[in-house]
């Protein structure tokens, strides 16, 4: 089905932003209702079920936090996340130096965490019982930890020398975090321990002595700007401004070696990436310019270009249940990729003997006038 993704001809997401949309999330728990924040500080609660029942149909948005609202961000808005456990609550955080706690019912903050520089990222564990911790990324190198259960920053992890560009906890275990840099760097950290950082990842293998391993590697000749992990947790990508993508063994921190060939990446910011979920194999979906390149994760090919928006790609996500993707760019559009639709083949006519696949009659164009239909 990834494979055969192309643009939704049948269904709209509601316009609401004005200016590029930065960041999308599907929450969990049902996959159903989607976030996005944008750079005019907006965020959209949207539903993405069809209610109408109607072949073509929008996704309408049910509520937003719009310029007029009193906690709107001020600034742009570069992270949204549901919390992980229920719809009742989301996180945003901005260049506006906040990470905000919301009320999805009341659309009113829960709290606020202030922070001394821009935020660019953040992120709180999908798989995490026993804490509560939002990792935070900001213009600062020291990776901020902070507690929704005491409201307090609890906890810093010190170690990288430029701002943080992404953060990501492993799907795997729930201690463990991942954070991207513009030094050049990816640590993973055990948040339990004192001094944190496991390992600096290392983008040529070199078995060298810890001391002098941690100095000098790299994971890109170039800003890290954005993370990834499959959903296993046993792989980590990471995409750089050395227009590479790597793909890392999470538990040994390995490169792979995997070759995504040039992945064209001009962010100044965090990039906002994805892989797909329960496919075999598993895809990752990456923001290219205005298109998004999709790549099987674990051979590195090029599978498709998909082509629909007219600006700069910023955000994608992925929908597992139905396995379709949702993309954010600064078109100011959010579009969803579905996979096609083909009529069965029926059972008594061997595949060769079909001149070619015909679309399902729903989605062939009214003015086709091809000979059976005299």
């Amino acid at each position: 089905r990834v494979l055969s993704l192309e643009l939704n001809k049948d269904r709209d997401v509601e316009r609401i932003h004005s200016s590029g949309v930065n960041t999308l999330d599907i929450e969990p728990v049902e996959g159903r209702y989607m976030l996005s924040g944008g750079s005019d500080g907006v965020i959209v609660v949207y539903d993405l079920e069809n209610l109408s029942r109607k072949p073509s149909y929008t996704c309408k948005a049910l509520c937003s936090v719009g310029r007029s609202h009193p906690d709107v961000h001020r600034f742009s808005v570069e992270t949204v996340q549901w919390y992980p456990h229920d719809t009742g609550m989301f996180t945003s955080s901005s260049f506006d130096k906040t990470l905000k706690i919301w009320d999805t019912n009341t659309l009113q903050p829960a709290d606020v965490f202030h922070f001394e520089g821009t935020v660019y990222s953040h992120h709180m564990s999908p798989v995490a019982t026993k804490h509560c911790l939002i990792a935070v990324g900001t213009k600062s190198p020291k990776v901020q930890l902070c507690d929704l259960k005491s409201g307090s920053c609890s906890h810093i992890l010190q170690g990288h020398r430029q701002e943080v560009l992404a953060v990501s906890w492993s799907p795997r275990h729930e201690y463990v975090l991942a954070t991207a840099s513009a030094d050049n760097r990816v640590k993973l950290w055990d948040v339990r321990r004192a001094s944190g950082c496991l390992r600096t990842l290392d983008q040529h293998n070199e078995e060298k002595s810890k001391a002098s391993s941690e100095a000098g590697s790299t994971a890109h000749n170039g800003r890290v700007n954005g993370l990834c992990y499959t959903n296993d947790g046993l792989h980590l990508l990471t995409v750089g401004t050395d227009d590479r993508m790597r793909l890392w063994n999470s538990s040994t921190g390995e490169n792979t070696l995997v070759n995504y060939g040039k992945v064209c990446n001009e962010s100044r910011k965090g990039l906002k990436f994805t892989v797909s979920c329960g496919c075999s194999p598993e895809f990752a979906f990456v923001p290219y310019g205005s298109t998004i390149a999709v790549y099987t994760v674990f051979t590195g090919e090029l599978i498709t270009m998909l082509r629909g928006h007219y600006s700069t790609v910023d955000c994608c996500v992925f929908q597992p249940n139905f396995q379709e993707l949702y993309s954010g760019s600064k078109d100011c559009n959010i579009l969803a990729w579905i996979p096609a639709l083909r009529e069965p083949v029926p059972d008594d006519i061997s595949e060769k003997s079909l001149p070619q696949q015909h679309l399902n009659p729903a989605y062939e164009d009214a003015w086709s006038s091809s000979d059976d239909e005299g």
